[in-house]
């Protein structure tokens, strides 16, 4: 017997990234439904060999789904999760609107799935920011043997982290340089093509922008709250794919090559790290991909104990869609969860 699995928001970049992984990872679903909004109702999009119309959210019996995969923004969760988690349905939400409630479970499966227990309390369980859910991945092997203290976090944030707009705005000023047409800016504060932006989501009263503040609350709720981090994120001209340039110092000794052996190691992260030309991961490689990758570990000399590397990951999958379907697929290994058409 399988389960019932709603994704709301399914016409969207990430819902749309959802269905094919659930497809593509055999989830054990026996029905899929597409919700999204009255605006998308009859929107064809794809699960597996299936194609599935949109359904509008606000007409929808959740009474015998199992689970919802939510993905459509944070006021549309903040109405919408408490109601769905009251018909029994257990809520996955890719939003920052559940993050950092105390009785809402924030999840990255390689790093605290124990936490799952938790989200009998509201139902919910929170997604957390994609550049914090590739992060963590790679910190939390290196703090079990190292215990770490402080991360510095550059971050270089593809443009689909802003949805279908961001693409479509970096797609239409590139060909707009190229024809010396005009460089509309609508969805991003500055031009995107061929620059840089360093400023994601809005800026708080202390300078940083909540992009900023979201990675630094994150990783204490998934991993450590005693951890010190500091994070500038910056968009840029990529479409897929989100890079990082992390700084580590740790309480205790760790060499590069046991960083190395630790990574490898660590589930949901790939090495790739030869001292060569191209011997390096970046967003286009992990473009389609699950893992996080990580490259250049060396050793930071500003500190006694100290690394830094770089690392990719796909912010569509492992930032988001990937992520989810890996908390529904934990809920079901640990026996957290059971089909209500069996219950019944």
């Amino acid at each position: 017997m399988g389960y019932k699995v709603a994704i709301v928001g399914a016409t969207g970049n990430v819902g749309r990234e959802m269905l094919d992984i659930l497809a593509e990872r055999r989830f054990p679903a026996d029905e899929v439904v597409a919700l999204a909004s009255r605006r998308s109702m009859g929107v064809e999009v794809s699960y597996g060999d299936k194609t599935l119309k949109a359904k509008a959210l606000e007409h929808y019996d959740f009474s015998d789904v199992d689970i919802c995969l939510m993905s459509a923004g944070g006021t549309v969760s903040k109405e919408w999760s408490p109601k769905i988690a009251a018909q029994g349905t257990v809520v996955i939400d890719n939003s920052s609107a559940w993050r950092m409630d105390p009785d809402v479970p924030l999840v990255v499966p390689e790093v605290n799935a124990d936490a799952l227990a938790g989200y009998r309390k509201k139902g919910i369980i929170a997604n957390p920011n994609c550049s914090t859910a590739q992060l963590v991945v790679v910190l939390k092997p290196l703090h079990d043997f190292a215990t770490i203290k402080r991360v510095v976090v550059s971050t270089y944030q593809s443009v689909s982290g802003a949805g279908k707009d961001g693409m479509d705005e970096l797609d239409r000023q590139t060909k707009n340089v190229y024809s010396l047409g005009e460089l509309e800016v609508k969805k991003f504060t500055k031009r995107i093509a061929f620059n840089v932006i360093p400023h994601i989501d809005v800026f708080m009263d202390d300078g940083y922008t909540k992009e900023e503040w979201k990675m630094v609350v994150e990783t204490k709720k998934i991993l450590d709250p005693k951890i010190k981090l500091t994070a500038t994120c910056v968009r840029v001209p990529v479409f897929i794919g989100h890079s990082e340039a992390v700084n580590i110092e740790f309480a205790n000794e760790i060499t590069t090559d046991q960083a190395h052996e630790i990574l490898r190691n660590a589930p949901g992260v790939l090495v790739v790290d030869k001292r060569e030309d191209g011997g390096y991961a970046t967003p286009y490689e992990a473009a389609g991909d699950d893992a996080t990758y990580v490259s250049r570990v060396r050793e930071d000399p500003t500190v006694e104990h100290g690394l830094a590397l770089w690392c990719v990951s796909d912010n569509l999958r492992k930032g988001a869609a990937l992520n989810a379907i890996q908390i529904a697929e934990s809920l079901i290994n640990r026996k957290l969860i059971t089909a209500k058409k069996k219950a019944a």
